[in-house]
Protein backbone atom coordinates (compact mmCIF):
# COMPACT_ATOMS: atom_id res chain seq x y z
CA UNK A 1 0.00 0.00 0.00
CA UNK A 2 1.29 3.44 -0.99
CA UNK A 3 2.19 5.64 1.95
CA UNK A 4 0.15 8.80 2.06
CA UNK A 5 1.83 12.08 1.20
CA UNK A 6 2.12 13.21 4.82
CA UNK A 7 3.88 10.01 5.84
CA UNK A 8 6.18 10.16 2.81
CA UNK A 9 7.06 13.74 3.73
CA UNK A 10 7.93 12.72 7.30
CA UNK A 11 9.97 9.72 6.16
CA UNK A 12 12.03 11.74 3.68
CA UNK A 13 12.49 14.57 6.18
CA UNK A 14 13.69 12.11 8.85
CA UNK A 15 16.00 10.32 6.42
CA UNK A 16 17.47 13.64 5.27
CA UNK A 17 18.09 14.66 8.87
CA UNK A 18 19.83 11.33 9.56
CA UNK A 19 22.07 11.58 6.49
CA UNK A 20 22.95 15.20 7.26
CA UNK A 21 23.85 14.30 10.84
CA UNK A 22 26.05 11.45 9.62
CA UNK A 23 27.78 13.92 7.28
CA UNK A 24 28.40 16.24 10.24
CA UNK A 25 29.76 13.34 12.33
CA UNK A 26 32.04 12.15 9.50
CA UNK A 27 33.36 15.69 9.04
CA UNK A 28 34.09 16.04 12.76
CA UNK A 29 35.94 12.72 12.71
CA UNK A 30 38.03 13.95 9.77
CA UNK A 31 38.60 17.41 11.27
CA UNK A 32 36.61 19.06 8.47
CA UNK A 33 33.98 21.78 8.37
CA UNK A 34 30.56 20.16 7.66
CA UNK A 35 29.76 23.14 5.42
CA UNK A 36 32.47 21.88 3.04
CA UNK A 37 30.37 18.84 2.05
CA UNK A 38 27.32 19.15 -0.21
CA UNK A 39 24.60 16.51 -0.16
CA UNK A 40 23.25 15.66 -3.61
CA UNK A 41 20.07 13.56 -3.29
CA UNK A 42 19.99 10.93 -6.06
CA UNK A 43 16.47 10.57 -7.37
CA UNK A 44 16.80 7.86 -10.04
CA UNK A 45 13.66 5.67 -10.26
CA UNK A 46 11.82 7.91 -7.74
CA UNK A 47 8.52 9.07 -9.32
CA UNK A 48 8.00 12.77 -9.96
CA UNK A 49 5.06 13.02 -7.53
CA UNK A 50 7.31 11.72 -4.75
CA UNK A 51 9.99 14.24 -5.72
CA UNK A 52 7.44 17.02 -5.24
CA UNK A 53 7.07 15.77 -1.66
CA UNK A 54 10.87 15.52 -1.34
CA UNK A 55 11.23 19.13 -2.48
CA UNK A 56 8.84 20.23 0.27
CA UNK A 57 10.93 18.17 2.73
CA UNK A 58 14.11 20.02 1.76
CA UNK A 59 15.56 18.35 -1.38
CA UNK A 60 16.21 21.27 -3.70
CA UNK A 61 18.99 19.60 -5.69
CA UNK A 62 18.42 16.30 -7.45
CA UNK A 63 20.79 13.97 -9.26
CA UNK A 64 19.69 11.68 -12.09
CA UNK A 65 21.63 8.99 -13.94
CA UNK A 66 19.63 8.81 -17.15
CA UNK A 67 19.15 11.90 -19.28
CA UNK A 68 15.68 10.85 -20.47
CA UNK A 69 14.42 10.34 -16.92
CA UNK A 70 15.98 13.62 -15.81
CA UNK A 71 14.49 15.51 -18.73
CA UNK A 72 10.98 14.18 -18.12
CA UNK A 73 11.09 14.96 -14.41
CA UNK A 74 12.49 18.45 -15.00
CA UNK A 75 9.53 19.18 -17.26
CA UNK A 76 6.90 17.78 -14.87
CA UNK A 77 8.46 19.66 -11.94
CA UNK A 78 9.32 22.85 -13.83
CA UNK A 79 7.27 24.94 -11.38
CA UNK A 80 9.78 24.08 -8.62
CA UNK A 81 13.21 25.69 -8.34
CA UNK A 82 15.15 22.41 -8.53
CA UNK A 83 18.83 22.32 -9.46
CA UNK A 84 19.29 19.25 -11.66
CA UNK A 85 22.55 17.33 -11.83
CA UNK A 86 23.09 14.64 -14.45
CA UNK A 87 25.47 12.14 -12.85
CA UNK A 88 25.40 9.31 -15.39
CA UNK A 89 27.02 8.60 -18.75
CA UNK A 90 25.91 10.90 -21.57
CA UNK A 91 25.73 9.95 -25.24
CA UNK A 92 26.73 12.70 -27.65
CA UNK A 93 23.28 12.76 -29.27
CA UNK A 94 21.63 13.47 -25.90
CA UNK A 95 23.77 16.54 -25.10
CA UNK A 96 21.14 18.86 -26.59
CA UNK A 97 18.64 17.76 -23.93
CA UNK A 98 21.05 18.19 -21.04
CA UNK A 99 21.99 21.69 -22.26
CA UNK A 100 18.40 22.86 -21.86
CA UNK A 101 17.75 22.11 -18.22
CA UNK A 102 20.73 20.75 -16.23
CA UNK A 103 22.69 22.90 -13.80
CA UNK A 104 25.49 20.38 -13.45
CA UNK A 105 27.02 17.44 -15.33
CA UNK A 106 29.19 15.10 -13.27
CA UNK A 107 30.20 12.46 -15.80
CA UNK A 108 32.42 14.05 -18.45
CA UNK A 109 34.91 11.53 -19.82
CA UNK A 110 34.96 12.24 -23.55
CA UNK A 111 36.14 15.17 -25.69
CA UNK A 112 33.37 14.40 -28.20
CA UNK A 113 30.80 14.92 -25.45
CA UNK A 114 32.62 18.05 -24.24
CA UNK A 115 32.55 19.52 -27.75
CA UNK A 116 28.90 18.71 -28.40
CA UNK A 117 27.73 19.84 -24.96
CA UNK A 118 29.67 23.11 -25.27
CA UNK A 119 28.12 23.77 -28.69
CA UNK A 120 24.61 23.05 -27.42
CA UNK A 121 25.09 25.21 -24.31
CA UNK A 122 26.33 28.11 -26.45
CA UNK A 123 23.18 27.77 -28.57
CA UNK A 124 21.13 27.98 -25.36
CA UNK A 125 23.18 30.89 -24.02
CA UNK A 126 24.03 28.89 -20.90
CA UNK A 127 27.01 27.50 -19.02
CA UNK A 128 26.99 24.68 -16.46
CA UNK A 129 29.23 23.20 -13.79
CA UNK A 130 31.07 20.09 -14.95
CA UNK A 131 33.01 17.33 -13.19
CA UNK A 132 35.43 14.99 -14.95
CA UNK A 133 34.60 11.33 -14.26
CA UNK A 134 37.48 9.04 -13.30
CA UNK A 135 37.36 5.25 -13.21
CA UNK A 136 39.18 4.94 -9.90
CA UNK A 137 38.43 1.23 -9.46
CA UNK A 138 39.66 0.11 -12.88
CA UNK A 139 36.51 -1.95 -13.43
CA UNK A 140 35.66 -2.56 -17.10
CA UNK A 141 31.94 -2.11 -16.37
CA UNK A 142 32.39 1.50 -15.24
CA UNK A 143 32.60 4.68 -17.26
CA UNK A 144 35.24 7.32 -16.57
CA UNK A 145 38.79 8.06 -17.61
CA UNK A 146 41.64 5.85 -16.43
CA UNK A 147 43.58 7.84 -13.79
CA UNK A 148 46.69 8.05 -15.99
CA UNK A 149 44.72 9.78 -18.78
CA UNK A 150 43.10 12.51 -16.68
CA UNK A 151 45.89 15.07 -16.89
CA UNK A 152 46.14 15.00 -20.70
CA UNK A 153 42.34 15.14 -21.00
CA UNK A 154 42.08 18.16 -18.72
CA UNK A 155 44.63 20.11 -20.78
CA UNK A 156 42.13 20.22 -23.66
CA UNK A 157 39.13 21.47 -21.68
CA UNK A 158 39.78 25.25 -21.79
CA UNK A 159 38.56 25.12 -25.43
CA UNK A 160 35.01 24.60 -24.18
CA UNK A 161 34.04 27.88 -22.53
CA UNK A 162 30.49 26.86 -21.55
CA UNK A 163 31.81 24.05 -19.37
CA UNK A 164 32.75 25.40 -15.94
CA UNK A 165 35.15 22.72 -14.74
CA UNK A 166 34.71 22.31 -10.98
CA UNK A 167 36.31 19.01 -10.04
CA UNK A 168 36.31 15.23 -10.33
CA UNK A 169 33.72 12.48 -9.86
CA UNK A 170 34.05 8.75 -9.28
CA UNK A 171 32.17 5.62 -8.29
CA UNK A 172 34.25 3.53 -5.92
CA UNK A 173 34.36 -0.25 -6.14
CA UNK A 174 31.23 -1.83 -4.68
CA UNK A 175 32.72 -3.93 -1.91
CA UNK A 176 32.26 -4.71 1.78
CA UNK A 177 36.05 -4.37 2.11
CA UNK A 178 36.46 -0.79 3.31
CA UNK A 179 40.16 -0.78 2.49
CA UNK A 180 39.44 -1.44 -1.19
CA UNK A 181 36.77 1.27 -1.25
CA UNK A 182 39.08 3.73 0.51
CA UNK A 183 41.82 3.08 -2.08
CA UNK A 184 39.53 4.53 -4.76
CA UNK A 185 38.94 7.68 -2.75
CA UNK A 186 42.63 8.11 -1.90
CA UNK A 187 43.49 7.80 -5.59
CA UNK A 188 41.02 10.59 -6.37
CA UNK A 189 42.56 12.83 -3.74
CA UNK A 190 45.99 12.23 -5.28
CA UNK A 191 44.73 13.07 -8.78
CA UNK A 192 43.10 16.21 -7.41
CA UNK A 193 46.38 17.31 -5.80
CA UNK A 194 48.23 16.77 -9.09
CA UNK A 195 45.65 18.71 -11.11
CA UNK A 196 45.76 21.63 -8.71
CA UNK A 197 49.43 21.97 -9.72
CA UNK A 198 49.20 21.09 -13.41
CA UNK A 199 45.73 22.00 -14.71
CA UNK A 200 45.36 24.95 -17.09
CA UNK A 201 44.43 28.34 -15.65
CA UNK A 202 40.70 28.89 -15.25
CA UNK A 203 39.86 25.29 -14.39
CA UNK A 204 39.06 24.45 -10.78
CA UNK A 205 39.53 21.07 -9.16
CA UNK A 206 38.37 22.00 -5.68
CA UNK A 207 35.38 19.65 -5.84
CA UNK A 208 35.48 15.87 -5.36
CA UNK A 209 32.15 14.11 -5.95
CA UNK A 210 32.50 10.66 -4.41
CA UNK A 211 30.63 8.50 -1.96
CA UNK A 212 27.10 7.09 -2.11
CA UNK A 213 24.64 5.66 0.42
CA UNK A 214 26.94 2.80 1.45
CA UNK A 215 30.28 4.61 1.60
CA UNK A 216 29.84 8.38 1.87
CA UNK A 217 31.36 8.59 5.34
CA UNK A 218 34.56 6.95 4.08
CA UNK A 219 34.54 9.35 1.13
CA UNK A 220 34.26 12.35 3.46
CA UNK A 221 37.25 11.11 5.44
CA UNK A 222 39.23 11.17 2.19
CA UNK A 223 38.15 14.62 1.03
CA UNK A 224 34.75 14.35 -0.71
CA UNK A 225 33.03 17.71 -1.15
CA UNK A 226 29.89 16.23 -2.78
CA UNK A 227 28.23 12.98 -1.69
CA UNK A 228 25.54 11.41 -3.87
CA UNK A 229 22.95 9.73 -1.68
CA UNK A 230 19.78 8.04 -2.91
CA UNK A 231 18.60 4.96 -1.06
CA UNK A 232 19.42 6.32 2.40
CA UNK A 233 16.96 9.14 1.66
CA UNK A 234 14.31 7.49 -0.51
CA UNK A 235 14.54 3.86 0.58
CA UNK A 236 15.51 0.78 -1.37
CA UNK A 237 14.59 0.57 -5.03
CA UNK A 238 12.13 -2.15 -6.11
CA UNK A 239 14.87 -4.01 -8.02
CA UNK A 240 18.68 -4.07 -7.79
CA UNK A 241 20.68 -1.42 -9.67
CA UNK A 242 21.78 -4.03 -12.20
CA UNK A 243 18.20 -4.23 -13.45
CA UNK A 244 18.07 -0.50 -14.26
CA UNK A 245 21.71 0.01 -15.21
CA UNK A 246 23.52 -3.11 -16.47
CA UNK A 247 27.12 -3.08 -15.31
CA UNK A 248 26.40 -1.00 -12.20
CA UNK A 249 26.21 -4.03 -9.88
Amino acid sequence: MELNAEQQFKDIQNNLATVRQRIVDACKKAGRDPASVRLLPVTKTVPAERLRIAYAAGCHEMGENKIQEAREKSEVLSDLNIKWAVIGHLQTNKAKYLARFANEFQALDSLKVAEELDKRLQNEGRAIDVYVQVNSSGEASKFGLPPEEVCAFVQKLPSYSSLRIKGLMTLAIFSSDHDRVRECFVKMREIQAMLRQEAPAGLSFDELSMGMSGDYELAIEEGATVVRVGQAIFGKRPLPDSHYWPGMG
